[in-house]
């Protein structure tokens, strides 16, 4: 958040903030970073020595060595500097996934290596059947079900390909870009000239090093930026490893960054960008549109797609990092790493799918967790609502004008001088009835937790950190940095630090913080928190956030776990909330910054966007590229955070909202209040009917939360996924699906616009959602035009799937628990369909312990005659084999489901069908296993879907009183 502070902070805010737009100035760009210098330098004369580049580096023979299990490792030595050893090692894992490693062998400092441990569950299991054959240039291994995968490391010059089918899948370093720079001791100074001496000159042989490293010092030992000056204490130690996909001409992945989701070009011909993309958490105001700045969060994971198969890597450093991507056409694509700090520690995921691929990567960092149900619902925030009336007027108004809820927010006013954890006492002076007000209409709060402390003796939170030494560290290591925040001077927690995690998860129980009483003691479990600010945001640092010569635990510079910051915060602050009730519920917390593994925490949301259609527009591939990386439950803020957009843009606003994850408005202290009731008809009905639908999707949401937790598939899902084998689909990021539900949307992010394109893959019948208006495909793809005025959403039901939702009105999610269903079954072209539907208490763990329901529900010709059959039948009592190792999702079935029952026990049914694409009006429609007739309703279909105008056939069939708990079959005759 930026801006001018609620409370008159005019002195900061001249520091951090005098123009409304993207500063770039405050930004390092390549040629302002002097490794990324130095790599993109060694690129160009790598690129201008074509065929007479060779790569240094090479593996020992002599050296190799097998260990148990599929293990190699190697002794490394580069021919520009004899004296200094790298090791080597490169593991196949169970699951066919390669990891290399290399780090610097007995080197002046130790380079960080702990990255790993932040972001993956567990050290991954090494296959003991994949064996290693050691040759005279290379050694191989060859293993998959169909022997098709061959893993090939090159002496000299050092190589590793990935093969699949003799198909070149992955190379690192077939460019020769693989550059670690060693450490070494600081050059003296040279000494002066004398007065009268005379300059010679020298002419020295050509310099081989100069090629990797420069001919100069280019910021070796210490680097300014702006007024900043970086010490660099360990001198440089930069990697540079180039990771090439010879077979693949889209690339996908990396974020964050608002581009396309198919990563433009910044190399070669005709670029994009001129820089490469930057991961590197920062806190950018106004974010450009079109960019390969670094902004909030980093996830160095790169999904390579191609017609034959899908692979990824995975580079896992936590340190500044830029990537050059360019373009061979569609078919190669060639990408080059440079990371600030480090090992290489580089997993390859060797798909060939991209479920497969999304499973290998949840194996390794985990799966999204499962939400509390509540937090599907809508939110609903601003900087700031001023006061504890302010947020029940605005409370009251949701419930007046019968507009759904779930979640009321307090921005960073609510605390005095910004001391978190401490409820201002003039505007807030009833905190607990306030949040009791708001849980009686059902619903819950979030209250922002920023990770600066003010520096204030009276601040009880800064004290107690100050006292355990938890505070992170200014350059040499001695006493507390202070920069400066919201609060004005601030000292940041090291998360880093064991000592700090028992004491910050004690801060989030209501009763254990002392501070009299406007302390958090006046705080309940139905509040939850929102992180923000955690790259971290440092608003006189230098690109404002902290200097990378800052010290955490056990001596690292900040430089080398910049991007790990902010999710070990959100971490520690998801496991507070887990552990502060008895039994647990599950926690809600929001996080700006992300790193991989984030996943495991809570949502994130694309941070300070603009009130623009571009930002509209962008942020929908931001959230795509977000997904593909494992961060599924992401969100864009509706309405944008700055600016005041007009009623037909907050429109179209809230219908992307509803087709994310998650789903917030929010808005910045200087715009206009802008809550759906305050919209004038016909806007706020559409705004309403928007809200109406999100909330009878909440159990397509649910459900498909459910199976991301145990696949890690995302929920929403690009064309290149569903569809791999589709080209055309490749760099589609304006249409996505639901889960597996079927659901196709694409939202209209332009402005007055009556119709647009859709693309559909498949030779199949796709239903628009409100109309049931019919559309055919086509075996090679086919694009059609669909209406798409203001009040009309683009959404589509494939054939072949049965879509689950709740009709009827409430004011929030919780005060659905028992209501009936609606199936609708948009039967495919051979007159099936299927789709599944998954419930639990959306609060507790108990599902953890067999405590929900997991139905399928079937279409499909009846087997005993003409007509179709719709059964249902528990997946529950079927142990679900799609589950990742390690997902906390669906591994047991409980037969005394105390859950099950209780649906059960209050009539939870089926209360109607609608069925869409039937060939010929029924006869009958009855239950089979009663034989009892079901009142239903035909509406003969019109046209075809081959041809502009057709509409579905539909019959709707009333309250069958059919129990979503039990199996039953309908026939429709």
């Amino acid at each position: 958040m930026w801006a001018r502070s609620f409370l008159g902070i005019i002195t900061l805010v001249l520091v951090v903030q005098d123009a409304a737009a993207f500063k770039a100035h405050d930004f390092k760009t390549c040629s302002q970073s002097g490794f990324c210098r130095r790599g993109r330098a060694l690129a160009q004369r790598a690129q201008e020595a074509k065929s007479s580049w060779t790569s240094p580096y090479s593996i020992e023979p002599t050296s190799v060595v097998l260990e148990e299990g599929a293990v190699v490792k190697a002794g490394v030595k580069s021919s520009l500097y004899p004296e200094i050893n790298f090791g080597l090692e490169v593991r196949i894992q169970e699951d066919g996934v390669v990891r290399v490693r290399m780090d610097e062998v007995g080197g002046l400092h130790k380079r960080y290596d702990e990255a790993a441990s932040w972001a993956l569950i567990s050290d991954p299991d090494i296959s003991r059947s994949v064996k290693w054959t050691v040759g005279k240039k290379d050694i191989r291994a060859v293993y998959g079900t169909k022997k098709d995968i061959e893993v090939v490391i090159s002496y000299q010059p050092l190589q590793v390909t990935l093969y699949r089918n003799g198909k070149e899948q992955v190379v690192v370093n077939g460019q020769g870009l693989l550059h670690m720079e060693h450490f070494r001791k600081k050059p003296e100074p040279t000494a002066p000239k004398t007065e009268g001496s005379e300059e010679q000159t020298v002419i020295e042989p050509p310099n081989p090093r100069a090629w990797f490293e420069g001919d100069k010092e280019d910021d070796l030992w210490e680097e300014t930026f702006g007024t900043w000056t970086d010490s660099k204490p360990k001198g440089p130690e930069s990697l540079s490893v180039d990771i090439n996909f010879p077979n693949h001409g889209f690339v996908y992945g990396i974020p964050q960054h608002a581009t396309r989701l198919a990563l433009p070009s910044t190399k070669g011909e005709n670029p994009t960008f001129t820089d490469p993309y930057r991961l590197y958490n920062a806190d950018v105001f106004e974010y450009l549109a079109s960019s390969p700045v670094s902004l909030y969060g980093s996830i160095p994971l790169m999904h390579a797609h191609s017609e034959d198969s899908t692979i990824a890597v995975f580079h896992l450093v936590g340190s500044e990092t830029w990537i050059d991507v360019s373009h061979d056409s569609e078919k190669s694509t060639q990408t080059h790493w440079v990371s600030e700090s480090g090992i290489l520690d580089l997993f390859i995921l060797p798909g060939p799918t991209p479920d497969e691929v999304f499973a290998q990567y949840a194996r390794l960092t985990g799966t999204p967790v499962l939400p509390a149900q509540f937090s599907l619902g809508y939110h609903q925030c601003r900087w700031n609502y001023v006061s504890s009336e302010d947020v029940r007027t605005v409370n009251k108004r949701f419930d007046e004008e019968d507009i759904p809820m779930d979640v009321l927010w307090l921005d960073i006013e609510y605390s005095p001088d910004h001391k978190y954890f401490i409820w201002n006492e003039k505007t807030f002076p009833d905190p607990v009835e306030m949040i009791n007000d708001v849980a009686a209409t059902g619903r819950k709060m979030v209250v922002i937790v920023d990770p600066h402390l003010k520096r204030d003796s009276s601040y009880p939170v800064f004290e107690k950190a100050k006292e355990l030494g938890v505070l992170v560290k200014p350059k040499g290591g001695e006493g507390e940095y202070e920069g400066w925040c919201w609060p004005g001077s601030s000292s940041w927690v090291d998360f880093f630090n064991p000592g700090a995690w028992d004491w910050w998860k004690s801060l989030f129980k209501p009763y254990q913080l002392p501070g009299g009483a406007w302390s958090w003691t006046q705080s309940t479990e139905d509040v939850h928190i929102w992180n923000d600010m955690n790259e971290p945001s440092v608003f006189n640092g230098p690109e404002i956030t902290m200097p990378k010569d800052n010290v955490h635990h056990g001596g690292w510079e900040h430089r080398d776990i910049h991007n790990i910051n902010g999710m070990l915060y959100s971490n520690l602050t998801w496991q507070a909330l887990a552990v502060r009730s008895d039994p647990p519920k599950r926690p809600f917390v929001l996080t700006r910054s992300f790193f991989a593994g984030s996943q495991r925490f809570g949502a994130m949301w694309t941070g300070d966007n603009l009130g623009t259609w571009e930002h509209m527009a962008i942020g929908v591939k931001m959230v795509l590229a977000n997904s593909i990386a494992g961060l599924s439950f992401a969100g864009s803020d509706v309405g944008g955070f700055f600016g005041n957009p007009d009623p037909e843009m907050l429109v179209r606003w809230y219908q992307v909202g509803a087709f994310a994850p998650f789903f917030r408005a929010h808005a910045h202290i200087d715009t206009k209040r802008r809550e759906p009731y305050l919209l004038a008809s016909p806007h706020k009905d559409i705004v309403y009917s928007i809200l109406r639908l999100r909330y009878a999707m909440l159990p397509v949401w649910y459900t498909a939360f459910r199976e991301t937790t145990v696949t890690g598939v995302p929920i929403l899902r690009p064309q290149y996924v569903v569809f791999p084998k589709d080209k055309n689909g490749f760099d589609i990021d304006d249409q996505y699906y639901i889960g597996s539900s079927g659901l196709l949307v694409k939202p209209v992010t332009q402005k007055d616009v009556t119709e647009t394109s859709v693309y559909l893959s498949d030779d199949q019948i796709y239903y628009d959602y409100f109309s049931f208006a019919t559309y055919r495909g086509a075996p090679k793809g086919k694009h059609i035009t669909v209406p798409a005025a203001l009040h009309q959403i683009p959404l589509f039901i494939r054939g072949g799937s049965i879509v689950s939702t709740r009709e009827r009105p409430r004011r929030a999610s919780s005060r659905m628990a028992y209501d009936p269903f609606t199936l609708r079954v948009a039967l495919s072209k051979d007159d099936a369909a299927k789709g599944d539907l998954y419930l639990d208490d959306g609060e507790t763990y108990s599902h953890q312990q067999g405590q929900y329901v997991w139905r399928q529900f079937v279409a499909e010709k009846n087997k005993k005659g003409k007509g179709i059959r719709i059964s249902s039948t528990d997946l529950g009592k079927l142990k679900p084999t799609e589950a990742v190792e390690g997902a906390p999702g669906l591994t047991t079935y409980n037969p005394k489901n105390v859950y099950a029952k209780t649906l059960e026990d209050r009539n939870v049914r089926v209360e109607k069908f609608i069925v869409l694409g039937l060939k010929n009006k029924p006869k009958s429609v009855k239950v089979e296993e009663t034989g009892e007739e079901l009142a239903w309703d035909y509406i003969p279909g019109a046209g075809s879907a081959d041809k502009k105008g057709g509409m579905a056939a539909t019959l709707i069939i009333k309250d069958p009183k059919l129990k979503i708990t039990s199996d039953w079959s309908v026939l429709i005759l």
